[in-house]
């Protein structure tokens, strides 16, 4: 089975190629019903987490109970739909997909409905992250000719370039206040993360590893940055303090685990380990698989504390196709 290449993990070295077959078939969305946030602390059993699959033949987006239970396809088609991620309200999910023929960010409500492509650019834009207001979404695009960060509005206006660097910029994160947002880059030679205000303005080296650093992920409390590194010679979870300060390992598998994703009472992290769905505490105990072959999962999105799934619904047009990987690579926000 053919995977679909895995953008929330940079690229080790240059930019894989990619090879897109196109066509046309029809989706079939599934129903999520959303309901009132729970007062007080947020409920764990009232969340969800969005994931990409190739269960079903290629790469479409799911969403299951925090548990792992009740998955359901709210993509249909023969596209590569990964790297979904919930708007802070719960009500929508941004995406990457290629079903136009090139990878776009699009955006669809939560129950599968609707999907709106928000980029059109000739170079690929991938990694969506919501800002905390839901008013904006940066993301990373080669769109200039090397990877940068941009930001646009919600409806996919107005784009601004972030980082104007030639280096590879990508995989924002946006600090819970919105006034800063946490990337990766290779401007000092390798990956590492950094922080820059929400403008772009003032980038700061967090980690300054000579190994690979990668996926920055905010903690809801805006008191730490998981992220994913690769310097004990294997892809793994840490944390840090927002500072990059006191890194802290959080998982030690034989294989390469990434895209931390918190949930929103900060107490666990989701993330991908061998393909599969995984949940551990924030210290990186009691881990959990909650996707099993031969079912695989990758790109967990936590949600909000929001929605329940119900029955599948309409159907909805969409075009698709399919990615190969040819090669090696592995301020303020205004509102």
């Amino acid at each position: 089975m053919n995977k679909c290449l895995k953008w929330g993990v940079l690229p080790m070295g240059s930019p894989p190629t990619i090879v897109l077959v196109m066509g046309f078939v029809l989706a079939s969305a599934s129903f999520i019903l959303l309901k009132d946030s729970v007062e007080g602390q947020p409920q764990l059993a009232d969340t969800h987490i969005a994931f990409a699959s190739t269960r079903d033949g290629n790469m479409e987006i799911y969403v299951m109970d925090a548990d792992g239970s009740n998955p359901i396809r709210l993509t249909r088609g023969l596209a590569s739909d990964i790297s979904p991620t919930w708007s802070p309200d719960g009500r929508k999910i941004a995406f990457m997909s290629d079903r136009d023929g090139n990878l776009e960010i699009y955006v669809m409500n939560a129950d599968g409905s609707n999907v709106v492509r928000l980029t059109n650019a000739l170079g690929i834009d991938v990694n969506p992250s919501w800002s905390p207001a839901g008013k904006k979404i940066a993301f990373e695009s080669e769109r200039d000719g090397n990877f940068e960060i941009y930001v646009m509005n919600e409806e996919g206006k107005k784009p601004i370039n972030l980082t104007q660097h030639p280096s590879v910029d990508g995989s924002p994160s946006w600090s819970p206040d919105g006034k800063k947002i946490a990337f990766t880059s290779s401007r000092d030679g390798n990956y590492d993360i950094y922080v820059m205000n929400a403008d772009g303005t003032n980038p700061v080296n967090l980690t300054d590893h000579p190994a690979a650093d990668m996926s920055p992920s905010w903690l809801p409390d805006e008191k730490k940055i998981a992220f994913v590194s690769d310097r004990d010679r294997n892809l793994e979870i840490y944390v840090m303090n927002v500072d990059g300060t006191n890194p802290i390992r959080l998982t030690n598998n034989v294989r390469s685990d990434g895209y931390p994703s918190w949930s929103p009472d900060g107490k666990k992290i989701a993330f991908e380990a061998n393909w599969q769905i995984h949940v551990m505490d924030a210290d990186g105990s009691n881990p959990v698989q909650l996707t099993n072959p031969p079912e695989d999962g990758t790109t967990p999105s936590w949600s909000p504390v929001n929605p329940s799934v119900v029955s599948p619904g309409e159907k909805l047009p969409v075009t698709w196709g399919e990615i190969r990987r040819e090669g090696k690579s592995s301020g303020q926000e205004a509102e």
